[in-house]
């Protein structure tokens, strides 16, 4: 497969993922790679082998392409796994072959980009299986993400089999601690959203005890985000709701909990660690042979 690894555009934009790419390696390369130019022959050429060093689900490859092809139109880029899949420890996920100087030069970048990705996508899958068989509730990320990498983080989120939250504070209504201050209160807030917001919007409301949960609810909301609310006050929750509006758990909550929050009948649980705080994925760039030299493609 070329440097250009095809994923559908609804899923990655490639030209924003593009914008992405060049911003890292203007960051990285402000003055050159004055190492590799140094020591490097400008004819050396090279085959590099993208190893997964422990298991992980796999996420990035697309973006890794870009940013070889960045550096040289000419690198070849093949993958061997498929976005998603999870892989074992020692797996090579890609080969990257051509100019060593180019191998080099787009190494660090590439592999910070497919190791963000890889540890969210694998720590998503983790929060995703520990849902009880057949139940309706969803695993979803947050806002909370790296700043100018939200585009890749969200879609890491969706490879590890979770779903996405609001993308932008224009995506959707959510009222949250401060908003309800600000406005007067809870039923304030939510029929000045309704007054006000696009016909289009949903209404999701925070709350964080059952007083409020009751307000929300007769005013209207469509969405109810319970906030840092322990199992049985999100089990009572759920029975006064029945049904009319839609709940989020919210909160700091941890993988163990998941099972029981899902029990409890929640629509939705989310995780803002996995955006937030989740580890790299330890994936690693192993030259493994020169290629020809003379600027010959490997």
């Amino acid at each position: 497969m070329s440097a250009h690894v095809f994923v559908p555009t609804h899923e990655l934009p490639l030209p924003l993922v593009d914008a992405i790419v060049v911003r890292a390696l203007e960051e990285d390369l402000g003055a050159g790679d004055v190492t590799t130019e140094s020591c490097v022959p400008e004819d050396q050429n090279a085959i590099a082998h993208g190893v997964a060093r422990k298991d992980v689900v796999v996420c990035g490859l697309p973006v890794a392409a870009r940013v070889f092809a960045a550096i040289d139109p000419g690198v070849r880029f093949t993958v061997k796994v498929e976005e998603g899949a999870a892989v074992k420890g020692g797996s090579v996920l890609f080969v990257a072959e051509g100019r060593a100087r180019a191998l080099l030069t787009a190494e660090r970048v590439a592999l910070n980009l497919i190791q963000r990705m890889s540890g969210i996508s694998t720590a998503t899958r983790r929060y995703v299986a520990a849902l009880p068989a057949g139940t309706k509730t969803r695993i979803t990320d947050t806002r909370k993400t790296t700043p100018g990498l939200r585009l890749l983080e969200r879609y890491a989120v969706r490879k590890g089999g979770g779903h996405n939250h609001r993308n932008d504070l224009g995506s959707a209504v959510l009222i949250k601690d401060n908003h309800i201050i600000a406005a007067g209160g809870v039923r304030a807030a939510i029929e000045s959203a309704r007054a006000r917001a696009p016909h289009t919007s949903k209404i999701e409301c925070e709350v964080d005890k059952l007083d409020q949960l009751e307000e929300a609810l007769a005013a209207g909301a469509d969405i109810v985000l319970l906030d840092n609310m322990d199992t049985a006050t999100v089990e009572e929750a759920v029975r006064r709701t029945r049904g009319r509006a839609l709940l989020e758990a919210s909160g700091g909550l941890t993988l163990e909990r998941i099972p029981e929050l899902a029990r409890a009948g929640v629509d939705a649980i989310s995780v803002g660690a996995l955006t937030h705080s989740t580890p790299a994925a330890d994936i690693s760039l192993d030259f493994v042979s020169d290629g020809p030299k003379s600027g010959r493609r490997a």
